[in-house]
């Protein structure tokens, strides 16, 4: 062992003398006051230090850069949980105005989900989760806790096409709660309207939009929407009534499928008054 530590000493010998020469070199470097060599040490450190800072600079741009990301990272969590927290709170607010609206039980009642919706400048249509398997009959109204929603248009085994207030082609007989008056409402420019009723008709803005008692498609006095604006036309003799509706389609998910077809119950109802005039005579 003495020997090979010795033959390894011997082969660097000269790298070894070069070191020591260095180091004393250094030494004496440093603690000489001769100017030019001042000039030197100076000249040195600011070297060193430039040197140093840079180095400092690049691990504090990759660590700030690590970290700049890591933030990033997580405030994208933080948002994607944010918004999904949110949504939870919509839909527990959604549950629970239609848990206490159907506090008193009501066969006719049916609980449905929205599937997917479809809402643009005419036509406004959303798919529920609820079909024939499930009683569920074209002419159906379709409501939630705040309102009305619109009426049943297709059905399949386990899915049903509902034609909502925002379609165009969905007309509905209302009245003005307070006062009684009747109009037709349909969706046209991107709003809910009551066209042309007359100037002198007792409607303000504020008044509650139900279903009429003439409706052929919805059961009486369902809410709908509250007047917020009355324009009247170019003559000044009728007006236009835009209706904000209470329902919130954008936010919906949950929904009630009424178990009732007024269109037929009306063709019922003539039916037995006729058959009674018949037996009568």
């Amino acid at each position: 062992m003495i020997e090979f530590v010795k033959r390894v000493i011997f082969a660097i010998r000269e790298y070894l003398i070069l070191i020591a020469l260095l180091l004393i070199s250094l030494s004496l470097i440093s603690q000489s006051e001769n100017p030019n060599l001042q000039k030197v040490k100076s000249f040195g450190f600011i070297n060193v230090a430039i040197i140093n800072s840079a180095l400092q600079n690049i691990n504090f741009l990759i660590s700030d850069s690590q970290e700049l990301e890591q933030l990033r990272m997580r405030n994208a969590e933080l948002m994607l949980r944010v918004n999904m927290l949110r949504e939870y709170a919509i839909e527990n607010n959604e549950i629970k105005g239609m848990l206490k609206f159907t506090e008193e039980p009501r066969s006719d009642l049916l609980p449905s989900r929205i599937i997917s919706k479809n809402f643009g400048s005419i036509i406004g249509n959303i798919i529920i989760d609820k079909g024939n398997n499930d009683s569920v009959k074209t002419g159906m109204p379709v409501i939630n806790h705040l309102g009305l929603i619109g009426i049943i248009y297709k059905t399949s085994d386990s899915f049903s096409l509902v034609r909502t207030l925002r379609n165009a082609k969905l007309s509905i007989a209302v009245e003005a709660q307070r006062s009684g008056v009747q109009g037709i409402l349909s969706w046209e420019a991107g709003k809910l309207i009551l066209k042309n009723i007359p100037a002198t008709y007792d409607i303000e803005v504020g008044d509650r939009i139900t279903s009429s008692d003439f409706s052929t498609l919805f059961p009486p006095s369902i809410p709908i929407g509250i007047v917020i604006s009355k324009d009247n036309n170019v003559s000044g003799l009728l007006s236009d009534i835009t209706i904000q509706p209470y329902v919130n389609f954008n936010e919906m998910h949950h929904l009630f499928v009424m178990k009732v077809i007024v269109t037929k119950q009306l063709k019922d109802f003539e039916l037995n008054m006729l058959n009674s005039k018949r037996e009568n005579e």
